[in-house]
């Protein structure tokens, strides 16, 4: 039975509203995630059926309104959602964070009227999955130098260039792509499966997130129709605001894997007995177990005083930075710790935490590597910009 620690009470800070979603989740997870996502992540597959039913939970834009197909909550909400979700898999969770921060955000932040209602009940539901297209081969942490472009040809824009490391990609129905158009300014278009000229080729022999659907987005020549620009944005800005949605869902999600790997090196070291006593017994143990709920509970005050913040629509870019920086670490460090009082067990598929441990590897680099979110806190506090 799961334990996760609330060494703080921070349950108290939540809603009933926030634990009823929670426990639905957590619920879900147990059922429907945790007996099989193990064997999935050896087969390097992604459990396709669990689209619709992450759908049908509410996991999909659980911010959006309800008139769109959303649940109409609040960001804290969105937050143990995607706790619950990652600790099952990052894989998980990555899916549901695409589809509705990156996709299911900038449509009804960005898009037309008849784009909401076309694409979002249709996304909210898991009947239709999206990608989000901002990473090139060449540009990843540098996305103002990409080199997709977007040409208006009169009745149609014409697409080419490619994208890579995206989630969903090979099973995408719609894509949130961003290029450039003649004058140089970033413009979003949604390119839908099957239009002539764009494939989405699968990324495989990963060591990583290897549940995780990941591939590419590649257009040659596409046609995309006028009425598919996202209208209400330009430049960087807008695929920036998707990230910093998502981001705060990662600062949340990551929470739960850490937990979980917390939670199975507590249980392991009350159990497991070495020279006729409990590992918990012994000080180096207790050390790691110290420490490790010393920084989750950090982590949890972090993302709650967050979710508060995008709740009043105060947080900063540099404020989310900082905590998905923060939590990506903490949980490397306790999955890589929780490993150690497992010993070799660890590294089995008994047990979740060498599953995390690899998994976070990929996080603590994607939607803003560990190294540029720490820039980013450098720029706002001196005012000075260290990218270049």
């Amino acid at each position: 039975m799961y334990h996760p620690p609330d060494y703080y009470q921070v349950d108290e800070l939540l809603t009933e509203e926030h634990l009823l979603v929670r426990t639905s989740i957590r619920k879900w997870t147990d059922r429907a995630v945790l007996p099989i996502i193990d064997d999935y992540a050896h087969r390097h597959e992604f459990p396709l059926h669990l689209i619709r039913e992450m759908g049908e939970i509410g996991a999909f834009g659980p911010y959006i309104p309800e008139k769109y197909g959303g649940s109409g909550l609040d960001q804290i909400a969105y937050g143990v959602i995607m706790a619950e979700l990652e600790r099952g898999d990052s894989a998980i969770r990555s899916a549901a964070s695409v589809q509705s921060s990156l996709v299911m955000y900038p449509i009804y932040a960005f898009g037309s009227e008849a784009q909401r209602n076309k694409y979002l009940p249709l996304l909210a539901s898991g009947k239709m999955v999206g990608a989000f297209g901002l990473t090139e081969p060449n540009f990843g942490s540098d996305p103002g130098h990409m080199l997709t472009r977007l040409q208006d040809k009169g009745s149609h824009f014409l697409l080419n260039g490619s994208k890579m490391w995206i989630t969903n990609s090979p099973i995408a129905d719609v894509a949130v792509v961003w290029a450039k158009d003649e004058q140089g300014v970033v413009r979003g278009v949604l390119v839908e499966k099957g239009m002539p000229g764009f494939t989405a080729p699968e990324t495989l022999k990963k060591w990583s997130l290897r549940a995780s659907l990941t591939g590419e987005l590649v257009f040659d020549q596409v046609e995309i129709p006028k009425e598919n620009l996202l209208p209400n944005i330009k430049g960087l800005k807008g695929p920036l605001m998707c990230l910093n949605s998502a981001r705060y869902g990662i600062a949340w999600g990551v929470l739960g894997a850490a937990m979980a790997c917390y939670d199975t090196a507590l249980r392991y070291a009350l159990e497991r007995k070495q020279f006729g006593k409990p590992l918990a017994s012994f000080q180096l143990q207790q050390k790691k177990l110290a420490e490790m709920v010393t920084e989750i509970t950090k982590g949890q005050l972090l993302a709650w005083r967050l979710g508060t913040l995008r709740n009043d629509d105060r947080a900063t870019p540099a404020q989310i930075s900082m905590a998905k920086r923060n939590n990506v670490e903490m949980a490397l460090k306790v999955a890589r710790e929780s490993r150690q009082v497992l010993g070799a067990m660890g590294i089995t598929g008994d047990f979740p935490i060498m599953r995390h441990m690899s998994n976070l590897e990929s996080v603590i680099t994607y939607e803003g590597t560990h190294d540029i979110h720490l820039l980013i806190t450098g720029m706002d506090i001196t005012g000075i910009p260290a990218f270049e």
